[in-house]
């Protein structure tokens, strides 16, 4: 999928969706953004050996094969997932971290079980506060760090999938296989693939991925003292059309996903004067929570020149993502509205 995908490093694997992929409510796993840390296994593992432990501050340590974990209670839900560090090559002011621009996320509907109810089965012991995730992934580099991320014990019993199934099919290798933890409506950092381990703990995990590189922080700061970087921010972007594409004048349909994590996403709003003013997009499609919302905006145009379209998306609990975003050395979480304009020309 090289020919399609946007490529930034091969090794760790980390590849962007193309714009025109953005533009259904559903990605396709083929082209579902890659965001790696480590090694993808070259291939699958074999489920006869595969199993799932779940240890730490639990009443029972317990171990769970693939065919157990089918005979759960089956839990099916679409998510948005996206990367921290989305639309970075965006910002006007140049941050670390791979260039996504802003096809470092995608929606799928996930089969799996709850994570709630293997923690049930194990039991959780009082004063547990955290989850920590680790895979069997191979760390790349000398220090050989491995991706483990820790969530808060609420998060985990009210809206974590450990997810088996990617848009009906068995979850791929690159995006986790055999399951991958679903932290619904959070970043893509908090959704640990290749699950192999589950560690109940009193405080948040301890390491490089959480202390160091996960974190929002100004130059010169510790990244330790940062925010946790958590749930994906209110957003809206344009899928269509392309940046500079030149378009004639008439009535020209624009099209985009807007999307807000764990909250649900109430209005989008279109501009093609600067923001001087603002008119309402329609949504189409499914309206599901922890998922993208389609939408469309048709721009009757009669002038020729130069324009710049803006979209801007508004919770039901009245957050509106803001004119400009809120930089960090990092360059995490994105959600500018001028940042995502998209420039087109307009040609007799």
């Amino acid at each position: 999928m090289d020919d399609i995908m946007r490529v930034m490093t091969p090794r760790p694997r980390n590849a962007e969706t193309p714009r025109s992929y953005l533009r259904s409510w559903i990605t396709a796993n083929k082209v579902f953004f890659d965001r790696n840390q480590g090694e993808i296994p070259q291939e699958e593992i074999d489920l006869s050996t595969w199993n799932l432990t779940i240890t730490g501050m639990v009443e029972n340590t317990i171990t769970i094969d693939f065919d157990q974990l089918l005979a759960m209670p089956k839990a099916i839900v679409a998510n948005t997932l996206e990367c921290s560090g989305n639309s970075r090559s965006l910002l006007s002011e140049k941050a670390s971290g791979n260039p996504w621009t802003i096809g470092g996320v995608g929606n799928a509907v996930w089969g799996g079980v709850w994570l709630k109810d293997l923690l049930a089965l194990a039991g959780v012991a009082a004063g547990a506060n955290h989850v920590a995730f680790a895979g069997y992934e191979k760390s790349l580099g000398r220090s050989q760090i491995k991706f483990i991320r820790s969530i808060p014990i609420d998060k985990a019993m009210s809206s974590t999938l450990l997810a088996y199934e990617m848009n009906g099919e068995p979850l791929p290798v690159k995006h986790g296989f055999p399951l991958r933890a679903l932290a619904l409506g959070w970043t893509g950092a908090n959704c640990v693939k290749w699950l192999e381990e589950i560690t109940v703990m009193e405080k948040p995990y301890e390491g490089f991925f959480m202390d160091k590189v996960y974190r929002i922080h100004q130059p010169g700061e510790d990244p330790a003292t940062g925010e946790y970087v958590k749930g994906i921010q209110i957003k809206a972007i344009i899928t269509q059309p392309e940046p500079e594409q030149v378009l004639k004048p008439g009535n020209i349909t624009i099209l985009g996903a807007a999307y807000g994590g764990e909250k649900d996403v109430a209005t989008v709003e279109v501009s093609t004067d600067g923001g001087a003013s603002w008119q309402g997009a329609e949504f189409i499609g499914p309206h599901e929570p922890f998922a993208w919302r389609q939408w469309q905006y048709v721009w009757s145009v009669t002038q020729p020149g130069r324009y710049t379209i803006l979209a801007r998306a508004t919770t039901t609990d009245g957050e509106t993502q803001p004119m400009q975003a809120s930089w960090n050395k990092l360059g995490y979480n994105n959600n500018g509205v001028e940042e995502h304009g998209i420039p087109v020309e307009i040609v007799p």
